[in-house]
């Protein structure tokens, strides 16, 4: 079995690693980016702003991790040169690896690669600005798509949705729609909002977490340092996840000495269900919760709806049943059931070991039928919390970037700024992929990202994108995407990071708290432009001037107050600059049991456990991200939690491994219905009949099968079969 470096997450190899980065790019100049009056650019768990680097909503410092000094100093190393775009052609950067594309370094300069180029090559702005501006400007609307990652500020977001529309398009999506689409969906139709229903300060006075298909050691270390403060004041955690993960049980606080030298104990009971397991699982320990009396009957009656339905469903189904289905033992299930009725409050937060299914928006249902049932939500410490990753995914969503605005958000938009959205429905993320499959995308703009790494079945994204007429992009660095996912030209601009921006930004938290970052000046020289002075640019060359409401977009400033004129509960957002008052988005957190629904009441959801049927040679694989990673962005091969070397593996039981005459180490091929990956077997603590294997290498093997409520794609549910490779194939 493979084993660590390390006995604990966090530590002194995360302190070892954030000198080694500072000493790489100039310790004082790291430590100033990482204190300035920044939001932090990597998870939304949120951090910085106003109260300074390093400190989150509370007051809290030193609040850094791992990831937030890997993307701060990713935009303080090397610039790529012309001699760089010279060296390597279109094939060879084809084959690069998302490691090998991030150490190129910083782009600085506008590319352009057009159809018969063999390199990228150097254009000035005006060239690519002109390309960009004259694709668009002959393309028919309903033929484009604008797409925006979390990463992004709330003023260009916005900016880019309602240029799309007054363009003429509602093909505007974000990367959301491929991570917490489904939470959205499910939680919307609970409680009639779509984002977390706690604040921070819930998560700080909870007497219970559930952690449940997520592994934010990892992913959201800072989250780390709240489940082992629940734990000292003597609070109890659940982890929920096929594997067990080093970081989700025991975690060193750089902050907290004797954490750093000892170590600390991050849960209480760790549940390894099967791989789609997780209804059957929630829908258990919803039985066992009736079965031991802990349903919170007033709470119940007074505040929710369909309790009666759900409660005979669930009473109905038979337990052995329901074990079979979610892989945990009854024992456990007894001692989960007995923890959650004990507790008096209780938060629940997930990712996207839930939302990566066909039954995403279903897996979050169970997941609040059981909160409701105990009266976990609604009241202050308790409540449920979606583990969103990009920086500003939230907020991007928030400022309408989205195939459909709210009734409310478009009519201000028109009477306010004369900007009338196309009648026609816009398109989703994966349904402007298969549009450009099928040859009806003509131009396209990414506002960064890597849309090709986010999508299912890589070959079929390839030729997807590679369909497009034009595609322009906007980004920091470069990625395999901009490689892989190339247009028959393809424009590549350079964008200033958020520390950089010569105006203020902001950005929201998943705890839906709106930061305001100052910007400042460049790491690296170079031609970099902010986001909103290239959307500008492009604004003007392709909107008719009766179209669109330029005062709009004199400044970031004139941004903001657009966005509070329009943007539902973004009022505190117009002044931002001047008072420098962050603030939390009213009407989301709800202390008081009332919700934004028709009754004011929230909603209980039949849910149905999946068969999730496979044949007797096949296995389930989930795609997971390593230690070293940051969503598509790998910075390290080694994944220092988990023990391996290599991304080129496939974690699996040793009970499995024996099973099939195989030992670890040993070349296999791995087969989906979509593709086949080499890679060798890496012995792991996994439930038998499982396997992982990194995202987004494995994206080859993920079948193009979406939740039809969300429309995400199944990343963490894959049927595989696994075959020794023959010595001629191995070498």
């Amino acid at each position: 079995m493979v084993t660590p470096r390390v006995k604990a997450a966090g530590g002194f190899a995360a302190m070892k690693y954030v000198l080694a980065r500072g000493r790489s790019v100039g310790t004082v100049a790291l430590y100033k980016r990482l204190r300035s009056k920044n939001a932090c650019k990597t998870c939304a768990l949120g951090m910085g702003g106003q109260a300074g680097g390093m400190v989150n909503e509370a007051g809290h410092f030193p609040e850094v991790c791992k990831k937030s000094v890997q993307a701060q100093a990713a935009d303080m190393g090397r610039t790529i040169t012309e001699a760089d775009l010279a060296r390597l052609n279109l094939d060879q950067l084809a084959a690069l690896t998302s490691a090998q594309a991030e150490a190129m370094g910083r782009l600085t300069f506008p590319i352009v690669c057009g159809p018969g180029d063999t390199h990228f090559r150097r254009a000035s702005w005006d060239e690519a600005m002109r390309i960009a501006g004259d694709a668009f400007a002959a393309t028919n609307p309903n033929r484009t798509f604008f797409y925006a990652s979390g990463r992004s500020s709330n003023e260009a977001a916005f900016l880019l949705q309602v240029v799309a529309r007054a363009y003429g398009t509602n093909n505007v999506n974000n990367c959301s729609y491929y991570c917490h689409q489904a939470s959205g969906v499910a939680l919307n139709s609970v409680y009639g909002s779509g984002t977390a229903s706690v604040s921070l300060d819930d998560l700080a006075s909870t007497e219970l977490a559930v952690v449940i298909g997520a592994n934010p050691a990892s992913n959201h270390p800072r989250l780390i340092t709240q489940l082992i403060n629940l734990r000292r004041r003597g609070g109890k955690v659940i982890v929920v996840n096929p594997l067990s993960e080093l970081g989700l049980h025991r975690f060193r606080l750089p902050s907290q000495t004797k954490s750093l030298v000892i170590g600390s104990r991050v849960n209480d009971l760790y549940l390894q269900p099967h791989i789609g397991g997780d209804i059957a699982l929630l829908v258990a320990l919803l039985k066992g919760v009736i079965e031991a009396g802990g349903v919170n009957d007033t709470f119940v009656n007074q505040h929710t709806d369909d309790w009666a339905a759900v409660r005979e469903s669930v009473t109905s189904l038979e337990w052995d049943d329901l074990v079979e289905r979610s892989g945990v033992p009854r024992e456990q299930i007894d001692e989960c059931v007995r923890m959650l009725c004990e507790a008096k409050s209780a938060v629940f937060m997930w990712a996207m070991g839930l939302t990566h299914h066909v039954h995403g928006v279903d897996n979050i249902r169970a997941l609040a039928n059981l909160a409701l049932a105990r009266g976990f939500l609604g009241s202050a410490g308790s409540g449920l919390m979606p583990i969103r990753g990009h920086s500003n995914v939230q907020g991007v969503g928030s400022v309408g970037v989205s195939p459909q605005l709210k009734e409310s958000f478009a009519a201000s938009l028109r009477e306010k700024y004369g900007i009338t959205a196309s009648s026609d429905a816009g398109m989703d993320t994966y349904a402007c992929m298969r549009a450009a499959h099928d040859g009806r995308i003509d131009t396209a703009l990414m506002l960064g990202g890597n849309l090709w790494g986010s999508n299912p079945d890589s070959q079929w994204s390839t030729t997807a994108l590679g369909r497009i007429d034009t595609s322009v992009s906007l980004t920091t660095k470069l990625n395999q995407g901009h490689f892989n996912g190339r247009a028959r030209t393809t424009i590549i601009l350079p964008v200033l990071a958020r520390d950089e921006e010569p105006e203020a930004t902001t950005q929201e938290s998943m705890f839906n708290f709106v930061r305001l970052s100052d910007g400042g000046t460049p790491a690296v020289d170079g031609e970099m432009r902010s986001e909103v002075a290239i959307l500008s640019d492009l604004a003007q060359r392709i909107l008719p001037h009766d179209r669109f409401d330029w005062s709009m977009i004199t400044s970031h400033d004139s941004l903001r107050r657009a966005i509070a004129d329009t943007v539902p509960g973004y009022g505190g957002l117009g002044d931002i600059a001047k008072t420098k008052q962050e603030f939390q988005i009213p009407n989301r957190v709800f202390h008081d049991g009332v919700f934004p629904t028709a009754s004011g009441r929230a909603r209980f959801h039949f849910v149905q456990p999946p068969a999730n049927e496979r044949s007797a040679n096949e296995f389930l694989m989930m795609t997971i991200r390593s230690e070293g990673q940051f969503n598509t962005v790998v910075y390290e091969e080694e994944d220092l939690y988990r023990g391996t070397t290599r991304r080129d593996v496939i974690m699996m039981a040793a009970d499995d491994v024996a099973r099939l005459g195989l030992r670890e180490g040993d070349p296999v091929t791995v087969r989906s219905a979509t593709g086949s990956l080499d890679v060798v077997i890496a012995e792991v603590d996994i439930r038998a009949g499982n396997t992982a294997m990194y995202y987004p290498e494995a994206n080859v093997l993920v079948d193009r099968v979406i939740d039809p409520e969300s429309l995400t794609p199944a990343f963490k549910s894959i049927n595989v079969t696994i075959e020794p490779q023959s010595p001629a194939q191995s070498h």
